[in-house]
């Protein structure tokens, strides 16, 4: 009853019998042996994949995975140019059909004109813009919009075929991947969200909803990521023992101090903060800025004033790196592959400093800021990579 219960969480709902399934009943032990030895190693093959079919399946899924990452990756850029060129704002309504059509003819794009005339942006910062700059602003945002509509496409037309066609064997395979199709829908819908706090009263969205915008479509990234890994390499049963359950332990938490840093990366680009001082390792000749607190002191200046958030994003990153340090010393001691994974997350942690105090030195140039964005992308990439590894195989060898 037990292994039967184990092989249904592994075979689903029953669409695909499992040999011990169809031998219940035997009135031959042997038969009956051979057939839990048969189970057995086919339900070992089943997690080996991943829930995948065969290895054919799970390298196509994985492949499929893979490619949504790259297009995250490059929405997250055309949203990042989207905010640095204010353009995200020049579309004031969400239509989830009609929307994907721009405007057509001069009347067509002098309506879509008219109702960005009415939004505070418009009268505070852009009074008296032309339509041919209007255009320019327009076609950002709605790029952006579209780029997210193929997104959806891309992954949810896929994922169709993979679980009609079988290639998904296990119901918990369906429910992971599917779980990405309503990820894509709320994150739509938190993009539309942190717009329309920028539609009445504000020249600008909210800082709040921007990074919440921002860190959904990163953990979006990783959590495709993640998936693309387990399919693509030789899974591993989700446990972790011995000195790896350390490593682990250490590689989350770092995980966790990187994502309070992507947060305060985000404050900086929702409040444009990173203008406000471009001198470094000061801030205009001071370490800790004088303009930290507001008039009326009170902690929510810790994510309001531009100077609180530039100091807290960089003291985060002096942080990040010193944890980054701290986790390949720890993992050093355990052999060369430890240590190299632990290495690449030093190195892009040190180069996205860099990369960082050049974007602020050079006051924010597009380019920079962007290239800053991708590399908080990779630096995903590579803890995931390690948290991989740092999983036991299936055939508990030493290899990782």
């Amino acid at each position: 009853m037990a292994l039967a219960r184990f092989e249904r969480s592994l075979y689903g709902d029953g669409m695909n019998k499992s040999p011990v399934t169809e031998a219940a009943g035997s009135p031959e032990p042997e038969t009956s042996l051979k057939n839990d030895a048969e189970a057995r190693k086919t339900a070992t093959h089943v997690q080996h994949l991943y829930g995948a079919r065969d290895k054919r399946a799970a390298r196509h899924m994985a492949l499929w995975l893979f490619v949504i990452c790259g297009l995250v990756a490059a929405i997250v850029t055309v949203g990042g140019a989207t905010r640095l060129t204010d353009s995200g704002l020049s579309i004031t309504e969400w239509d989830v059909i009609m929307g994907a059509f721009p405007p057509v003819g001069e009347q067509g794009w002098m309506e879509e004109f008219e109702k960005y005339r009415q939004i505070p942006e418009y009268h505070r910062v852009n009074k008296g813009m032309s339509l041919d700059e209007f255009k320019t602003i327009y076609w950002w945002e709605w790029g952006h919009r579209n780029l997210g509509r193929f997104i959806g496409m891309a992954y949810l037309v896929p994922w169709l075929f993979f679980v009609f066609s079988g290639a998904m064997r296990t119901t918990a395979l369906k429910v992971k991947t599917g779980t990405g199709i309503v990820l894509i829908g709320l994150q739509g819908a938190l993009g539309w969200y942190m717009v329309s706090s920028g539609l009445v009263d504000r020249v600008d969205v909210s800082q709040y909803r921007l990074a919440a915008h921002l860190g959904l479509a990163f953990c979006i990234f990783g959590y495709f990521l993640w998936l693309a890994f387990n399919l693509s390499m030789q899974s591993r049963a989700g446990e972790v023992f011995g000195d790896r359950q350390k490593f682990w332990l250490a590689t989350v938490l770092f995980g966790g101090l990187m994502a309070v840093q992507i947060f305060l990366g985000a404050l900086v680009a929702g409040l444009r903060a990173g203008k406000a001082y471009t001198s470094w390792p000061l801030m205009n000749g001071e370490f800790f800025p004088s303009g930290y607190f507001s008039a009326n002191p009170g902690f929510h200046d810790l994510f309001e004033t531009m100077a609180a958030v530039q100091f807290n994003h960089r003291i985060g990153a002096y942080l990040v790196f010193a944890a980054a340090i701290a986790l390949w010393l720890y993992m050093a001691k355990a052999g060369k592959a430890f240590r190299k994974r632990a290495g690449l997350i030093v190195m892009g942690v040190f180069f996205q400093m860099l990369l960082g105090i050049w974007t602020i030195m050079a006051a924010v140039p597009v380019s920079l800021a962007l290239l800053h964005q991708l590399g908080a992308l990779a630096l995903i990439a590579a803890v995931l990579y390690n948290a991989y590894h740092l999983k036991a195989p299936l055939a508990k060898s030493a290899a990782s």
